[in-house]
């Protein structure tokens, strides 16, 4: 595969797949002196990872990340405090697989021979005939979205210390919409809500709470620990919310469960997320994902122009349209309808709206990005689907008996919000660098 790296300044490549024995990012372009610690990764890493309720598939990957390389093993001499933060090499993440059982396996091998339609099978096994790793559909399957969590979770950070802060939440879930919100209110319960998912989950206590993980370990200790934590993850589970839980959490205007800012919207989104799924079906949605705090002129003409770079976003594996501000409500605008009219206020530049989403001439105008993505439904299903065995070419009729998400929108704005990231961050390093150049030539 060629397609696994991003990036020019700032380089992201990813590798493993489903039931490898797991998943690696390698991060170029990271600056020198970062501090950036594993509970840190594993707080964004939770809000994408499976089994934490109805909404997701019942696998139960921990998604605990290891940093391999890239960081100071320990304070390089006498007088430097540098054990633990960057020192300017490539940052390999490893997230080992560790809810990989025989039985699971065994369920993709009985089912192999018929691809599952609207997935990938059947092209991967055109690509790569009986060598395709099509055991959980490898590297194709959504699992592979925990590499770019990881890789956000550094890309974010160093944003934050420009000033850049990311955020994305569901605005659309089996046919249900949002009430519009404020971005500030929409900002805050996003925070809130990831703050109390982690303060909630099982594994994070394990780990990191209780100590078995912590910073200034060595690889294989933190390897004796996974070992253990695999024995244990058939019985980790994060417990049922009470009647005094919800109500506490309805009291921040927050869903246990879904990522959805506007609590009413959220309920009605879940309840008919779970009708879809108890016919034997699956459904889509909208995610949504803000960048705020970007300055103006951001972006590469004509072919890294930034509203073609987020466009990129595409990549991950169940997104079918990327829209950047009104998007497709263009096409039914007037220039003057469309058009963010400017104006001077309090002696800074002020627009009359945002249809462009935050970019225009592939540069960034110092708004708000808006970028929103169209979700495809989970393509697998408990609903007899006609396919064909693509070994003998026959017919034939499958029902899925592998784990499943009934809905995907529940688990991929964490995704495009380090996607985002990912972009954000190779674009403004390039502009960094022209801007000091330019300085020259300014004077």
């Amino acid at each position: 595969m060629i397609g696994c790296t991003y990036g020019t300044f700032f380089q992201v490549t990813v590798s493993g797949g489903s039931y490898q024995e797991g998943l690696a990012v390698t991060l170029q372009g990271i600056p020198a002196g970062l501090r950036v610690q594993e509970d840190e990764i594993y707080f964004d890493l939770l809000q994408r990872k499976p089994g934490q309720g109805e909404l997701s598939s019942p696998r139960r990957e921990p998604d605990i990340p290891v940093i391999y390389t890239g960081v100071n093993a320990a304070d390089t001499m006498t007088g430097f405090t540098n054990e633990g933060h960057t020192n300017g090499t490539p940052m390999t993440i490893l997230i080992p697989n560790l809810d990989r059982h025989f039985e699971h396996i065994e369920q993709y091998r009985s089912t192999n021979r018929t691809p599952r339609p609207g997935h990938a099978s059947y092209a991967s096994h055109q690509k790569y005939g009986q060598w395709d790793d099509s055991i959980g559909a490898g590297i194709f399957s959504g699992r592979y979205t925990s590499t770019i969590v990881a890789a956000g979770t550094v890309a974010k950070k160093i944003l934050a210390d420009h000033g850049i802060t990311i955020f994305g939440f569901v605005r659309e879930a089996a046919g249900v919409a949002m009430e519009a919100m404020d971005s500030d209110t929409i900002a805050a319960r996003v925070r809130t809500f990831k703050e109390i998912r982690r303060d909630m989950d099982p594994v994070y206590h394990l780990v990191y709470r209780e100590g078995r993980i912590r910073p200034g370990m060595r690889f294989l200790e933190k390897m004796a620990v996974l070992a253990e934590i695999e024995k244990m993850v058939p019985e980790i589970k994060r417990q049922p919310l009470t009647d005094r839980e919800i109500a506490a959490l309805a009291e921040k205007g927050l869903h246990p469960v879904l990522n959805c800012p506007h609590l009413e919207s959220a309920r009605a989104m879940y309840d008919r997320i779970l009708a879809v799924r108890d016919s034997g079906d699956s459904s889509g949605g909208i995610v949504e994902v803000i960048a705020r705090g970007v300055p103006a002129g951001i972006g590469e003409p004509v072919f890294k122009k930034l509203d073609g770079e987020l466009g990129r976003m595409m990549s991950i594996g169940t997104v079918k349209s990327v829209e950047i501000g009104a998007g497709r409500a263009v096409k039914d605008m007037t220039g003057s309808q469309n058009n963010d009219q400017m104006f001077m206020q309090d002696g800074q530049v002020a627009f009359s709206g945002n249809n462009s989403g935050g970019i225009t001439g592939g540069l960034t105008t110092g708004q708000d990005i808006v970028v929103r993505l169209a979700i495809k439904p989970t393509p697998t299903i408990a609903k007899p689907q006609k396919t064909i065995d693509k070994v003998s070419h026959t017919d034939a009729e499958l029902a899925a008996v592998t784990r499943r998400d009934p809905t995907i929108v529940s688990r991929v704005w964490p995704v495009a919000e380090a996607f985002m990231a990912v972009v954000l961050l190779d674009q403004f390093i390039i502009n960094l660098a022209q801007q000091e150049m330019r300085k020259r030539y300014d004077s």
